[in-house]
């Protein structure tokens, strides 16, 4: 059982009286009590020879409810255990000094910090690219140097371990478009140019940029949590020891990797989608599926194939060197893996669309649209 009374004595002082247990349970109720005797007027003494148990809990909450007018008042008659406890909470029987309240940040400041970050951001990215690129004409100029041995493992993980996923979008794709496109094109009488939209729209944008999208949540999260788990286990400061260059031992080969699996992925997924707007167009359209078949590949020409996979070969370069660049730029641990992961894979969609309009752009002024 624990009690706080509030003392007068004969010359006036205004106290506290503590006494019995005060454990976690009754943190709460002491806080209340004394602050209402706070309020009453000042406390000078602070009587705790009746205190028989004092936690951890309930000292942090005592000191800190005495220290709201700023003044520690005089504890007499603590146990030397009860003493201890309070001594851990409080500078010697005084009240802590306090921190000062942060200074104000002005506007300006704010601008000129974010200014500066967004050169820092810049200025590795740079940095970034440059060593990647000396990485790439050195694996150019000597064959021999490329892992290859790594590269086919990363083309397995990041390509073959894909595959499922990409034919399940790249069917979808076909479905939805075939379907979308019979509801209006039959209001027109034009039912034969299903084909042509669904050929034309997938292996122009669709299937290239799906497929680069769901290489990014995939492959692109999985490379920078790798690489920002090896920066923060200082792996990456090993590999300079030993003067290794990370840039090609790390980045470049999954760049490699990703420029070749990504093209084949794409035209998995246009094969895919074709065939499915071709299985919707003969079950809902008075088509057949080699009138379809015929339909699509008098549409195609080869610069709509290859413009896709040209397409997907540089999305592919993004997605891994985006990812190798936040994952080499990961600090503090866990926390800095998450957070890099989650900014790779956000970045990249965002430079995927960018890239994405730059092609139409490009495309449209070279009359290859």
């Amino acid at each position: 059982m624990a009690s706080v009374q509030e003392t007068i004595d004969a010359s006036g002082v205004r106290g506290l009286r503590l006494s019995g247990e005060f454990r976690l349970e009754t943190a709460a109720e002491l806080r209340r009590e004394v602050l209402a005797a706070i309020d009453r007027g000042p406390l000078e003494l602070i009587d705790l020879s009746g205190v028989e148990r004092l936690e951890g809990s309930a000292a942090s909450v005592l000191a800190d409810a005495l220290c709201t007018t700023g003044q520690m008042p005089e504890m007499v008659g603590a146990r030397p255990d009860v003493r201890a406890i309070l001594d851990l909470y409080t500078d010697s029987g005084q009240c802590p000094a306090r921190l000062p309240a942060p200074p104000r940040v002005h506007f300006f400041d704010q601008v000129g910090a974010s200014t500066l970050e967004i050169v820092g951001i810049v200025q590795h990215m740079l940095a970034f690219v440059a060593q990647a690129s000396g990485a790439a004409l050195g694996a150019v100029r000597n064959p021999r140097s490329i892992q290859w041995g790594s590269v086919l493992r990363q083309i397995e993980r990041h390509g073959a371990d894909g595959l499922p996923i990409v034919a399940v979008i790249g069917s979808l794709m076909g479905l939805i478009t075939a379907f979308q496109a019979a509801v209006q094109l039959r209001k027109f009488g034009a039912d034969s140019f299903v084909a042509d939209l669904v050929s034309l729209s997938l292996t122009r944008e669709l299937a290239p940029l799906m497929t680069a999208i769901v290489v990014a949540g995939r492959s692109g999260a999985a490379i920078a949590a790798e690489i920002g788990t090896m920066k923060v286990s200082e792996e990456i400061d090993a590999l300079h020891t030993l003067g290794i260059c990370p840039h090609r031992y790390l980045v470049f080969p999954r760049m490699l990797a990703l420029i070749v699996a990504l093209p084949l992925l794409t035209l998995v997924a246009d094969m895919l989608g074709i065939f499915s707007g071709a299985v919707v167009a003969t079950a809902t359209l008075e088509v057949s599926f080699g009138q379809f078949v015929q339909s699509a590949r008098a549409a195609l020409v080869p610069s709509d194939i290859l413009g896709g996979l040209v397409k997907a070969a540089v999305f592919g370069g993004l997605i891994a060197g985006l990812a190798a660049e936040r994952g080499l730029s990961a600090r503090g641990g866990a926390e800095g893996v998450g957070r890099v992961t989650t900014s790779a894979v956000v970045g990249t969609l965002f430079w995927l669309v960018l890239a994405d309009a730059i092609f139409a752009l490009f495309f449209n002024v070279w009359g290859l649209q």
